[in-house]
């Protein structure tokens, strides 16, 4: 299943001043949008409508071919199986591709009516045909312990035994075969309806910031202006329309909270993340080391950063629309797109000229859908696609520091999705705690290489107090939203939750992690509301965290002069999800099982912060 990165979303940055408004459009220059012709033609093409034919019948073709026959396979004739394996790869490829072209022209426009009914038209007809692939898993975990130690010692599978093991893990969950096709086939009436609502929902509102209506996306860039004036506006604009529709997002929030629970009851999953993890393929406690780390720091990160901003604001406290304000001294002009485009390539050559080719495909071939629009999908993402294709990257490009980082983030996650597609359709995948490695390295390269071209202090201050906030955003930050999850989810199991709870432990959560230097007021407790990953993902958060601290570390090994580093981590990402955390730190030396592995992560950002700290007092 794609998984996509939600974060942000719509039109280009409104000015109060429409003149003001065409210039900053102008200041970026012209911006790519994709072309997705490389998948299918058209919504209505004939090329689609001949794959999704096919693909129907290669699923019934399959079923009736292999249903019921696996175990006997398994015993008798293993390079049956390989092929098999072979042929359900491929249709596997084939609808991924089908469903990624429905999810991309989706994410365009959610609010347009012919978009929306496609992609709920072509979910319906993948699901259907997907059917008749369900009992294959099914089988594979039926097959006896000891025969199936023994299929994985043949050579004719060999290619996918990390599948399979992977496959196994999951045999102590699965459910008798009927359940589990009737789950399949309601999922797209029950969570994925309910994610549908969201997404149409929140693609829909408008937020009234002085004279202007604005979507979702320039309301929260609002929240970054240089204006502290018009940063409240825009905090009073989305706090005021989340109240609106607060009934909706809270019967969302616990229908699916509802419908996870019923789900791991089911299966037989003790811990509300524990369905998370096991699709990670990371242990529980690794992710408890990881958070309770995190949550002790909180006093020496973002209470210590914050604090710093107050002071050089002027302030002792500083309101919740003020947390991310640029500093005073920040320059106000855009970045152009051909800059942002030369800062990353250069970043990312810096590292290794193999990485920045990788990466120039995405501009050259129309790869990237830069420009933010009316309706286009909040965020931005690294679509994968299929390993017969290639990965796609939505964007919101404002021009921002931030918008900068946002690009050198997806294209790392765009050059990990192309490396590991060798792996192919069932093991280029990689588990979200793994998958952002690669983006969060490349934001630490693109950092880094900003960083060496300072030339003032000003500018290193600027550039290191954006650095440290992204991270605390990316650490801090999340590891709260996994936090406010946990006691949502473990909450609800007592019944249904009010606005008024969600917005209680919101605003407990928040208040741990941001500490005593960030004024939580009146309209902040709404904000839970509009995060997406709480719908499309739950649990999903931490994988920022996660891959945030491990690059920390392996940035450090890199730091050290590592011999051999770049093709070693090369080597990580083309091995997709064919191994475990474990096997792909242990060349660089590091192990995330070791207590101390995340505290050396956020040792980095306090080192950070205490350059900024050391500026000021040179200063």
């Amino acid at each position: 299943m794609t998984q996509f990165r939600n974060l942000s979303a719509s039109t280009i940055r409104c000015l109060n001043d429409a003149n003001k408004d065409q210039g900053a459009a102008e200041a970026l220059g012209p911006l790519p949008q994709w072309d997705l012709s490389d998948l299918y033609s058209a919504m209505d093409g004939e090329d689609l409508a001949a794959d999704l034919k096919k693909g129907d019948q290669m699923c019934r073709s399959f079923s009736q071919t292999y249903k019921s026959h696996l175990a006997g396979l398994a015993k008798s004739d293993t390079g049956k199986l390989a092929s098999c394996l072979v042929e359900y790869e491929q249709i596997e490829d084939l609808l991924g591709r089908i469903i990624s072209y429905a999810g991309l022209v989706y994410a365009g426009d959610t609010t347009d009516a012919k978009r929306a009914k496609f992609y709920g038209d072509i979910q319906e007809k993948i699901t259907n045909a997907s059917t008749h692939l369900l009992f294959f898993g099914l089988e594979l975990n039926k097959i006896g312990d000891a025969d199936f130690s023994e299929l994985l010692t043949s050579p004719a599978i060999a290619h996918y035994r990390p599948w399979l093991e992977d496959l196994r893990k999951d045999k102590p969950y699965q459910l008798e075969d009927r359940v589990e096709e009737l789950f399949h086939e309601k999922s797209i009436t029950g969570r994925g309806a309910w994610n549908r609502l969201f997404d149409e929902t929140m693609a829909g509102l408008r937020f009234e910031v002085g004279d202007d209506t604005l979507p979702l996306e320039p309301t929260l860039n609002r929240l970054v202006d240089k204006d502290g004036a018009v940063r409240k506006a825009a905090s009073q604009a989305l706090a005021s329309t989340f109240r609106e529709n607060i009934r909706t997002f809270t019967l969302i929030t616990n229908t699916l909270a509802k419908d996870k629970e019923i789900s791991d009851r089911w299966r037989g999953f003790k811990d509300v993340a524990d369905s998370r993890h096991l699709a990670n393929r990371v242990e529980g406690e690794v992710v408890n080391a990881l958070v309770e780390t995190v949550q002790a720091a909180y006093p020496r990160l973002s209470h210590r950063y914050y604090a710093l901003k107050a002071k050089w604001f002027g302030q002792d406290v500083l309101d919740f629309w003020d947390r991310n304000a640029p500093l005073p001294e920040s320059a106000a002009d855009p970045i152009g797109w051909d800059e942002a485009r030369s800062i990353v390539l250069d970043a990312y050559a810096g590292f290794s000229p193999k990485m920045a080719d990788i990466a120039r495909d995405f501009f050259d071939r129309n790869w990237i859908d830069a420009p933010t629009r009316p309706g286009k999908a909040p965020g931005a993402f690294a679509h994968p696609t299929v390993p017969s294709a290639h990965p796609y990257v939505l964007l919101n490009y404002q021009g921002k520091t931030r918008d900068v980082m946002t690009l050198a983030h997806e294209l790392g996650h765009g050059v990990h999705q192309v490396l590991a597609a060798g792996q192919g359709a069932l093991m280029a995948p990689t588990p979200l705690t793994l998958a952002e490695t690669a983006s969060v390295f490349g934001e630490m390269l693109t950092f880094r290489s900003l960083l060496e071209r300072t030339s003032t202090k000003a500018e290193r201050k600027i550039l290191l107090a954006g650095k440290v906030e992204d991270m605390i955003n990316t650490v801090v930050r999340q590891i709260a939203f996994y936090a406010y999850e946990r006691k949502v989810h473990l909450a609800r199991k007592d019944g249904e939750l009010t606005s008024e709870q969600l917005c209680d432990i919101w605003m407990s959560v928040q208040a741990d992690s941001l500490g005593p230097a960030i004024r939580l007021g009146d309209g902040y407790e709404t904000y839970w509301s509009y995060i997406p990953h709480f719908i499309h993902s739950p649990f999903y958060v931490y994988a920022y965290a996660f891959g945030d601290c491990l690059v920390n570390s392996l940035y450090a090994v890199y730091q050290n002069g590592s011999a051999g580093f770049d093709e070693k981590y090369f080597d990580m990402l083309r091995a997709g999800g064919t191994k475990h955390h474990s096997e792909l730190l242990a060349p660089f030396g590091l192990d995330a099982s070791d207590p101390g592995f995340w505290e050396k992560g956020v040792s980095v950002i306090e080192g950070l912060i205490a350059e900024l700290e050391a500026l000021e007092t040179d200063g």
